[in-house]
């Protein structure tokens, strides 16, 4: 467990993107096998319509950690997701989660798609830096959150 901490720790310095910090560690009361399939994915380039290690964009990458975690089959769409998830407050978010956002000024209600881990910090596939864990609380995030949802 506590080489899993370090490795996850280390990957989350190298990929967060806030002024924060500090960093937060993997617990015992922690969903191990949600934080092993995240680090699998870290470092996988964004592709539009994606669902590989080859590139994967935000609501396939999500779409895949519920299959695998959950053992869940979620919409392929952002707004799929959106639509089919129970809606909750930002401070109601828990680890598993769903975050979801409208980055772009087209028409839909959502456009991006995230899971909450904890503390602030959530992982997806950004469409400039691939999977990635990112501050909810940054001004870019508040600025297009949506809200969150849970899948139960």
């Amino acid at each position: 467990m506590k080489k899993f901490i370090t490795v996850f720790v280390m990957a989350l310095s190298l990929t967060a993107c806030s002024a924060k910090s500090e960093l937060f560690h993997i617990d015992e009361i922690d969903n191990r096998d949600l934080y092993e399939s995240v680090l699998e994915w870290f470092g996988t380039p964004y592709k539009i319509g994606g669902m590989s290690k080859n590139g994967v964009d935000c609501s396939g990458f999500v779409k895949i950690i519920y299959e695998e975690v959950y053992s869940k089959t979620l919409g392929r769409t952002s707004a799929d997701i959106y639509e089919k998830s129970q809606k909750i407050t930002e401070s109601d978010l828990r680890e598993g989660d769903l975050v979801f956002f409208k980055t772009s000024k087209n028409n839909a209600a959502v456009n991006h798609v995230g899971i909450y881990l904890k503390n602030g910090r959530f992982v997806h596939a950004s469409t400039t830096r691939g999977v990635v864990v990112s501050d909810i609380d940054s001004e870019y995030y508040q600025n297009s959150f949506v809200g969150g949802g849970r899948v139960e």
